[in-house]
């Protein structure tokens, strides 16, 4: 067989370039009116609004949400949770990971059209470049235009207000582990930590790159959710969809034309759903994973639907049994499953929360050594109690045992008296006839009570050896 020539197996660099690695264009998203673009607005205005307000209100004198690491408490709408608490966080991490499972099988990608920050700092950044550049089409007439004092001033002033706002955001972000007020007038004295001052700038430049030169790079590369989120969809997920009977052949033609006698479909192919999406992907090429469902398509299309005095929602909200003219059926199995578990786990994790202890305690047994028999005769038994106070003020308790008949308590001071936060240990002595004991271990209660809050009250279990001939 003769070898191939040169010319047969030459691959031309410009096929390599446009194969394996395509430079990243920068996206200019059109803007887009109507429901869900109204929906969205509202969804960034609220979170962003919650995000930047709750650190300067104020609950029983104190910031409504912080994190006071120093003194390991956590502060969260007139809660107090401590490292003990760190079971609600494991709690937490499942309940949001199963709303996410549930809402996206129900729904799809509707956190991230609606709720991630990403998308919602990422709006803020484009609001602020069409205020200071103006209109998708100035924006891309102002990047091709060479450099001028005009060009330089309009884009550094977007660069200003891209990096105060990322500041601004980072600033925030510290606010919820240090009380925001004491933070701004160490801000404003130059006097913050430099734990302090790394964490609003990482969090301000984080902000900055993100939202401001990378967005859609962020969902489309470095999101993991966007890789296994199809996973979760079936038939009868709520998508963003272009219903393909109806749109195609798509064409331009006159709106007084009879476009169906030309062999055309509704679809007037004017690129406006291109145009606003803010990944820049086509929704009439099917559902991609790029798609974030933030649904500004089906504004755009529903408005030249109305010019046209076409039937709207040729993009739409809809399921693939609806597109195939099938029924949609909403309760199903895996809705069932996920709603059940994650209301059973939000129930249980409020109730947990509700029912807390206000004191912790800890029973830890001498191991040095066994037992020992006092000069009456008693069998005595030590143990290291560990007592926790979970409450906000400094509490006195008072301690008993009991299980076994007669058991006496001795310790040094019949109260105790621990701050707030602070773990105290408390050595004390436990006796016990040996004529009564009957078992080679006993169970015996420890329990502990405040003084000045009779309801707050916890016990604890421990053994209670005795002599191997009983």
């Amino acid at each position: 067989m003769p070898e191939p020539s040169k010319k047969e197996i030459k691959i031309p660099v410009e096929s390599v370039k446009t194969g394996m690695y395509a430079e990243h264009q920068k996206l200019y998203p059109r803007q887009s009116k109507g429901l869900f673009t109204n929906l969205k607005a509202l969804s960034g205005i609220i979170l962003l609004g919650l995000y930047y307000i709750l650190p300067w209100i104020n609950w029983d004198e104190r910031q409504i949400v912080l994190f006071d690491l120093p003194a390991r408490k956590f502060y969260i709408f007139g809660l107090t949770f401590w490292p003990q608490d760190a079971i609600y966080l494991a709690f937490l991490l499942i309940v949001a990971g199963l709303a996410l499972f549930f809402f996206t099988t129900l729904a799809g990608r509707l956190w991230c059209g609606f709720a991630c920050p990403q998308t919602i700092w990422t709006d803020v950044y484009i609001w602020m470049e069409r205020l200071v550049e103006g209109s998708r089409q100035q924006q891309m007439k102002l990047d091709k235009a060479p450099m001028s004092p005009r060009k330089f001033r309009i884009k550094a002033t977007k660069q200003f207000l891209w990096v105060t706002f990322g500041l601004f955001t980072g600033f925030t972000f510290v606010g919820y582990f240090t009380p925001v007020r004491e933070l701004t007038d160490a801000v404003f004295t130059l006097s913050t930590s430099p734990t302090e001052t790394f964490w609003i700038f990482f969090y301000g430049f984080a902000t900055y790159g993100n939202a401001g030169w990378m967005r859609e790079q962020v969902c489309i590369y470095m999101c993991p959710y966007a890789r296994f989120q199809s996973a979760m969809f079936d038939k009868n997920t709520l998508i963003v969809a272009y219903d393909e009977k109806r749109g195609e052949n798509r064409g331009r033609r006159n709106k007084k034309a009879d476009y169906k006698a030309q062999d055309l479909g509704d679809c007037v192919d004017c690129g406006l759903c291109v145009q606003v999406c803010p990944v820049g992907i086509d929704i009439r090429d099917g559902n991609q994973y790029q798609c974030i469902s933030c649904s500004l398509c089906i504004d755009a299309c529903n408005e030249v639907m109305e010019k046209m005095a076409y039937p709207k929602n040729l993009v739409s909200y809809t399921t693939e049994h609806s597109l195939e003219g099938k029924k949609t059926k909403i309760f199903r199995p895996r809705i069932l499953i996920y709603g059940t578990l994650l209301l059973t786990l939000f129930i249980g994790m409020g109730y947990s929360i509700s029912q807390r202890d206000k004191v912790g305690l800890d029973v830890i047994r001498d191991r040095n050594m066994l037992y020992r028999e006092t000069n009456d005769g008693w069998v005595e038994n030590v143990y290291v109690l560990k007592v926790m106070n979970m409450t906000e003020n400094a509490q006195t308790y008072k301690f008993s045992a009991q299980g076994i008949e007669g058991l006496k308590l001795e310790m040094p001071e019949p109260e105790v008296k621990v701050k707030s936060g602070i773990v105290t240990e408390v050595i004390v002595r436990l006796q016990a006839d040996p004529d009564i004991l009957t078992e080679r271990s006993s169970k015996v209660y420890f329990k502990i009570q405040s003084v000045e809050h009779p309801e707050i009250t916890v016990e604890e279990q421990a053994r209670f050896l005795g002599p191997l001939n009983i």
